[in-house]
């Protein structure tokens, strides 16, 4: 059975300005998405699952449909505001849904083989995807998920700092994740995070979260009742969000599961400010340039 690629896709961009998940930036208009999608289809996943709001639904089946027909099946799943279908009955007003793991609860209705979450709006590389998909086919359990394990010298903007998810790793599990917040390079080329106004370095082969995670359909339950719980803690913290970290984190603590971090060294980009959009699309065609992507990406 061929895995599944999840793309999260229910955020808007507050950041960026505008809805960066369609915004192009290959020579012919690709957006990033469409890269992920060629290198999923190219490394052995069968279906390509949207995770979007309902009302960009229209939208997203324009853009995706038409390029994708008879190459992989698609599918759209909704993430909502909507308690219920957790078993939760009531209704707490916010202005974002519930975070990325809730989305990924989101789909358990549609996603019944070993898959992958990533971002939308972000860049992984082939070498990501190929490495994902030969674990999720031949070595993920209900008790042994993943995530790829990014340089951090590979993933940070020019255009300011960033937060990056620190991973701490033994015999090539991840034992903890660590919000740094504020990484940036120095004038030098080093690698530092600030603390407390302090300067901490990190070295540039450190293995960041850059949210590419593998799971079997067992997350599904396993992470339900954190979900119920993080609710009924946060239902007046209308900015509360139940991210993928917290759920690996904790089934890491009572032994649910193991995370092993998928090295790699590609570089990753993304769109995190508007500066970014023009190093992104320089990135990208330096990558036809060398024959890693034909021009024409659907031809």
């Amino acid at each position: 059975m061929k895995p599944t690629l999840l793309i999260l896709a229910a955020g808007m961009g507050s950041r960026y300005g505008s809805m960066k998940q369609v915004d192009g930036f290959g020579p012919n208009g690709e957006t990033i998405i469409d890269y992920s999608i060629y290198d999923a289809i190219k490394a052995g996943f069968g279906k390509v699952s949207f995770i979007i709001r309902e009302e960009f639904l229209d939208d997203f089946k324009a853009i995706f449909e038409p390029k994708l027909k008879g190459k992989v099946e698609t599918d759209y799943i909704f993430q909502t505001y909507d308690l219920k279908p957790f078993g939760i009955d009531e209704t707490i007003e916010r202005a974002k849904p519930w975070g990325t793991a809730h989305a990924v609860l989101a789909s358990r209705d549609q996603v019944h083989e070993p898959f992958c979450v990533i971002n939308a709006d972000d860049f992984y590389g082939y070498d990501a995807f190929k490495k994902m998909a030969d674990f999720l086919t031949t070595e993920a359990a209900d008790d042994r998920y993943s995530l790829i394990g990014y340089q951090i010298d590979r993933t940070l903007s020019d255009h300011g700092s960033v937060s990056r998810g620190v991973c701490q790793v033994e015999d090539g599990n991840m034992v903890a994740i660590n919000e740094r917040l504020k990484v940036y390079f120095k004038e030098d080329g080093s690698v530092v995070y600030e603390d407390n106004g302090q300067e901490v370095p990190l070295p540039s082969n450190t293995r960041v979260s850059m949210n590419f995670w593998g799971f079997t359909p067992a997350i599904f339950e396993q992470s339900l009742d954190l979900f119920k719980k993080f609710v009924a803690q946060n239902k007046n913290n209308p900015k509360a969000e139940f991210f993928i970290p917290l759920v690996a984190d904790e089934l890491i603590k009572n032994n649910t599961a193991t995370f092993k971090v998928i090295p790699t060294a590609e570089k990753w980009f993304g769109v995190t400010y508007k500066e970014d959009k023009p190093i992104v699309e320089n990135n990208i065609a330096e990558l036809v340039e060398n024959g890693t992507y034909p021009a024409n990406l659907w031809e």
